[in-house]
């Protein structure tokens, strides 16, 4: 299947975020080169499409979508040999990050589209290093890519306009539901969201108001429920009536400008850190990790199949 052109996709760095990406490339029929030098990389990689392949069954492949359709390569040079877009998934250190772009701009063509998944890092000191700054954009995905629709596009000082552009409408061609963040922040937007709710999350286990299972609970069971269906501002506007968002600015701001002003800063010190570990484990009773990724993707796909 043709996506404007993209046919193959390198996927640079294999390891979790690398490794969905490139099963959620193979369920759109695109082709994909994939390179990692850690050792074992290959096998591993293999293993998690295998894994993921049963969820992206559910969710629909298309007709053409064949995990045989994947590429493993020795060398970076090899991987990116005919890309037509690049999905980097590298480590998240800035001198790694730009040493692997400076190899990967000097290899491809300037018309390839390089995108970056990294969670935090800016791309303005990540292009700095190219000879070909305009074609790096950052397409940065919702862990797990290959089930969360979400990504976040966003260009550097450098990025040009048309780098953007081909980045939101290949991401949106794949299934994806892509946003553009128009200003560089660290962190982006989804983790930024994320970093405020964890930061009083782990202030109310420190200050003793609440276990580390009760707080997990008042998410999953409250708040959570609704945002699956909508974001903040949509659900602030249902919650004000047929006055809207605009009546319950006027009424509730105050009283909410007052929680801001009640919420905590934690340090995560080690007796802290201890303790959210130890509320984890007791909230978790035994149950692996393959277990609860197996109910968290279950309801995922239940949510997503009434979205929108």
């Amino acid at each position: 299947m043709k996506y404007d052109s993209i046919e193959q996709v390198a996927v640079i760095g294999t390891g979790v975020i690398g490794a969905s990406w490139a099963a959620y490339f193979l369920a759109r029929g695109l082709r994909v080169s994939a390179w990692d030098p850690a050792p074992g990389a290959r096998e591993r990689l293999r293993e998690t499409v295998d894994a993921h392949w049963p969820t992206l069954v559910r969710i629909g492949l298309v007709a053409d979508a064949s995990r045989d359709a994947m590429t493993f390569h020795d060398t970076l040079e090899g991987a990116l040999q005919g890309a037509d877009f690049v999905q980097e998934s590298g480590p998240e250190r800035e001198d790694l990050k730009q040493d692997l772009f400076r190899r990967m701009d000097a290899a491809l063509p300037p018309s390839v589209v390089i995108a970056s998944s990294s969670s935090g890092l800016l791309m303005s000191r990540v292009q700095s290093v190219c000879q070909h700054p305009g074609r790096v954009v950052l397409g940065h995905p919702f862990n797990p890519p290959h089930l969360i629709p979400l990504v976040e596009v966003i260009g550097g000082e450098q990025s040009s306009a048309e780098a953007i552009a081909t980045a939101m409408q290949f991401y949106l061609a794949i299934g994806k539901r892509p946003i553009h963040v128009r200003k560089e922040v660290k962190g982006h937007i989804a983790n930024r969201l994320q970093a405020a709710l964890w930061r009083e999350a782990i202030h109310l286990v420190d200050t003793g108001v609440a276990s580390v299972a009760d707080i997990d609970d008042a998410i999953a069971y409250g708040p959570g429920l609704r945002w699956a269906a909508f974001g903040p501002f949509l659900n602030l506007h249902l919650s004000g009536g047929a006055g809207g968002i605009g009546h319950l600015l006027e009424h509730l701001g105050p009283p909410i400008e007052s929680w801001w002003a009640d919420l905590g800063e934690p340090k995560l010190t080690d007796e802290l850190k201890a303790r959210i570990v130890a509320g984890v484990d007791a909230e978790l009773a035994g149950r692996g990790n393959a277990r609860i990724e197996a109910q968290r993707d279950a309801v995922i796909l239940g949510i997503l199949a009434n979205k929108p």
